[in-house]
């Protein structure tokens, strides 16, 4: 019995088309947007793995991705923030989310709970610093430096964030107009 190999024909780029997630959106008359949403969509997740596993090697192995942006939104600049300002700045609009991952750093000792007037206000601890340390040692080595030896852009990887910065704003946008519907 002759074995036959099929020979497949390789297509070229332009033929394959955009690489989405959904297909039936990317039929629209934006079909870079679903490239962007696809790639966001592995970004992000691929963020959050990150940053759940750089916390578990500096020292803390049961902290959730919200709950690592959380603590170093908390460790900005050294100064106490409030409840509705580290969600502002994340960009989180259920702010019971954050109350826990506020109770659950408070369990470990990386944050710690304050008034300033009539406001809560929630601080870094030392230890809470010293994680972040860690983590941040822990990214220049393993993300960074791979990152820098690519050669990539700086001022393009800036341009970028902005970029992602501006389109948050039309995606909160379409998020208040379809809730309206």
């Amino acid at each position: 019995m002759k074995r036959r190999t099929a020979v497949r024909a390789k297509a070229a780029p332009a033929e394959i088309g955009p690489i989405v997630s959904s297909a039936h959106l990317a039929a629209g008359s934006l079909p870079a947007l679903s490239e962007l949403e696809f790639g966001l969509i592995l970004l992000g997740h691929a963020f959050y793995r990150w940053m759940v596993r750089c916390a578990a090697a500096a020292g803390i192995p049961e902290l959730s991705g919200l709950d690592v942006l959380v603590l170093h939104t908390v460790n900005h600049r050294g100064r106490a923030k409030q409840l509705a300002d580290i969600c502002l700045v994340l960009n989180v609009e259920d702010t019971h989310l954050v109350t826990y991952a506020i109770k659950k750093l408070e369990g470990h000792g990386l944050v710690s709970s304050g008034r300033r007037g009539k406001e809560k206000t929630i601080a870094i601890t030392p230890k809470g610093e010293t994680l972040c340390r860690q983590y941040t040692e822990i990214r220049e080595a393993l993300l960074v430096k791979p990152v820098r030896g690519t050669g990539v852009d700086e001022r393009k990887l800036s341009e970028l964030a902005g970029a992602m910065r501006a389109l948050s704003g039309h995606y909160d946008q379409a998020a208040r107009s379809a809730a309206s519907l």
